[in-house]
Formats: C-alpha cells, sequence, structure tokens
C-alpha cells in the first residue's frame, strides 16, 4: 500500500505539472539522444546524419533537460563549422541550412508531443539558403561522356541514364525493375518515389535510356552500383 500510494503521489505531481506547465521531473530525465534515434528510424537518411552530427556535439550524452535555447544555438555554430573529410573544408551553406532544418524540426515534434514544454523554434534564428549554381551538360559534352571508356560498366550506364532522365544518384540507387512500365502509348515510362523530395513523379523513357538500363529482370536495375563508385571517377 505504501508503495501504490507513492507512485499515485508521483502521478498526481505529473498531471499538476503538466495543468500548469511545468515538465515533468521523470520527462526531464528522458534521454533526449535516444529520443532523436528513434525519429530517425522513421524519417529519412538526412535526419541520421544530423543525428550522428548532434551526438558528437554534445559527446554522446544529451537529457531532455539538457536541450536549452543555448544548447541548440551551440549547435547551430558547430554545424556551420562540420568539415567535409575528402576536401577538409566547411560544408556549403545549403548542407548546413538543411540540417538545421531538420533539427529544427525534431525540436518541433518533441513540443508537439510533449517532451518539450517550450517551442524553442522561437527563439532560434535560421540558416538562409544560398540560390544554388545549376551545373548542367551540354549535349556534346554528354557525346563525349557516352565515348570516354570506363572500367565499371554499372557506373557508365547507371550516368548516361541519369543525363538523359534527369535523377538524382539517391533515386539511381534506389531504381527497380518494378518501376518500369508500359505507358499507355506503347512505350516505356518509369513512376517513382523521390528520395530527397518524397513526391511521386511519371517520366517518359526513350528506348536509348531503356537500352542502358541491361537486361530486364527484378530487384535492382543498377545491380552493383554504389555512391563509392562515383567519388573517385567524378572527382577524376
Amino acid at each position: 500500500m505504501l508503495k501504490a500510494r507513492g507512485i499515485r503521489a508521483e502521478q498526481e505531481l505529473a498531471i499538476i505539472n503538466e495543468e500548469y506547465g511545468f515538465l515533468d521531473r521523470t520527462k526531464k530525465q528522458a534521454d533526449f539522444l535516444e529520443y532523436f534515434h528513434d525519429k530517425t528510424k522513421v524519417k529519412y537518411q538526412k535526419w541520421e546524419i544530423v543525428y550522428k552530427h548532434f551526438k558528437d556535439f554534445c559527446n554522446g550524452r544529451c537529457l531532455i533537460k539538457d536541450v536549452t535555447i543555448g544548447l541548440c544555438n551551440d549547435f547551430r555554430t558547430y554545424i556551420l563549422k562540420i568539415r567535409v573529410k575528402q576536401s577538409d573544408k566547411f560544408i556549403s551553406l545549403n548542407s548546413a541550412a538543411g540540417y538545421w532544418s531538420t533539427f529544427r524540426a525534431l525540436l518541433k515534434l518533441a513540443h508537439k508531443e510533449g517532451w518539450l514544454r517550450e517551442n524553442i523554434n522561437d527563439h532560434l534564428d535560421r540558416i538562409d539558403w544560398e540560390e544554388p549554381k545549376i551545373n548542367y551538360l551540354e549535349i556534346e559534352e554528354v557525346k563525349r561522356l557516352a565515348a570516354t571508356p570506363c572500367k565499371v560498366d554499372v557506373l557508365k550506364r547507371a550516368s548516361l541514364f541519369a543525363c538523359m532522365i534527369g535523377l538524382r544518384i539517391s533515386d539511381i540507387l534506389q531504381l527497380r525493375w518494378e518501376n518500369i512500365e508500359l505507358s499507355p502509348d506503347g512505350g516505356y515510362c518509369m513512376r517513382i518515389r523521390t528520395q530527397k523530395t518524397k513526391t511521386q513523379a511519371t517520366l517518359p523513357l526513350s528506348d536509348e535510356a531503356l537500352s542502358y538500363c541491361g537486361e530486364q529482370g527484378r530487384g535492382m536495375v543498377f545491380k552493383g552500383l554504389s555512391r563509392a563508385h562515383t567519388r573517385e571517377p567524378f572527382k577524376k
């Protein structure tokens, strides 16, 4: 009975705290990193990347009670100074803006779900995006690319296919034969959900573009292709 009364007292205190705008003590002691990691499991890849950066930033320990305006602003500064391993240069401003936007989305969700009493986002400045410089290949450059020998056949085929269709590498890596189907006009089309924008798209496929996919089968279209394939050849 004593134990039951103690539990009842804790529950009553939690209810009172919620009613009067205080965060319950048990929630304050909850692991914010664990909460963050759980959200990465149902979100897209960028959440996992931001989680790893935040974990490094806070040295692998952060409770709900530690999440303050000051801590978040310090993480904002940290994001702007993240370096790219290959070049040892700071990440682009747009990458930093994307990471910061993702982290702020997490804070908004934590507030909505009752883990953060205050909506910290109201006190945080944005990282403004830069208008990106869009680089593209001229038709003659694509022809030169097609005529250039490449030891990795799947890399060359996927690259030329991407040039013709305009897909990001994240979409090329996820492309499956089930996404390619006959269109009403008798040709072929591709129905995909893009990885970055999460939007549905239907794209017509020319015979030439389809030829780069290889022999039709099941599963992944460009089997054996990975992001690692693109780094060194494209750098050269």
